[in-house]
C-alpha cells in the first residue's frame, strides 16, 4: 500500500520520525549523562532536545495520519496503525509534560516525576517504534505497489514494477 504523502517519490513520515526519535532519546541519555555526573548544563540541553522533538513528532504525526486513514478499514495494518499512532500521541503528551514540569529552572535538577515521565515514555516509544516497523516490514504498509530490487529510482517517474537496467561489472 503505497503512502499518501510523498516528496520526491518517498513516503514523508518515514522520513519525519527521526528526528523526534533521536531527540527524545537523546534528551534522555543527556539526563542519565547529567544524574551520573551532577553536571548541570546536561538538563539545559535536554531541555532543548525535548522541546523539539515534540514539535518534531507532531510534524511526523500530521503525515502519519494522512498515510492512515489511507488504510483499508477492518484490516490488521489500520489496527496496528491506530496502536502506533496512538502510542507515539501518548510518548509525545508524556515529553511535554515532563517539558512543561522543567520549564522555570532548565539547569536545576528536574523533579522525580518529571525525569519518570520521559524514561516511561522512552519505553513505550520504543513499542511504537516497533509497531511501525510492523506495519511497513510486514504488512507492506508505504510501500510502493510492486517494489522489488530492480525498480527503478522514484524520480524516474516509472512504476516499481518496471525493472531498472543493471549492467554487470567484469
Amino acid at each position: 500500500m503505497e503512502s499518501k504523502a510523498k516528496l520526491l517519490g518517498h513516503p514523508i513520515h518515514p522520513m519525519l520520525i527521526v528526528f523526534p526519535l533521536g531527540l527524545l532519546a537523546t534528551a534522555v541519555a543527556f539526563d542519565i549523562v547529567a544524574l551520573i555526573t551532577k553536571d548541570l548544563p546536561w538538563y539545559r540541553i535536554s531541555f532543548w532536545m525535548i522541546a523539539s522533538g515534540i514539535i518534531g513528532g507532531l510534524c511526523a504525526a500530521l503525515f502519519g495520519i494522512v498515510d492512515w486513514f489511507a488504510i483499508p478499514e477492518n484490516t490488521r495494518a489500520k489496527s496496528i496503525g491506530l496502536l502506533h499512532g496512538g502510542l507515539n500521541v501518548l510518548v509525545v503528551l508524556l515529553f511535554a509534560a515532563s517539558w512543561w514540569m522543567r520549564r522555570s529552572e532548565t539547569e536545576v535538577i528536574p523533579t522525580t516525576a518529571a525525569l519518570a515521565l520521559s524514561f516511561i515514555a522512552v519505553g513505550i516509544g520504543l513499542v511504537g517504534g516497533w509497531l511501525g516497523g510492523e506495519l511497513v516490514d510486514r504488512l507492506g504498509v508505504g510501500v510502493d505497489d510492486g517494489a522489488h530490487l530492480n525498480a527503478p529510482s522514484s524520480l524516474s517517474n516509472r512504476p516499481a514494477t518496471e525493472s531498472y537496467r543493471v549492467s554487470k561489472i567484469k
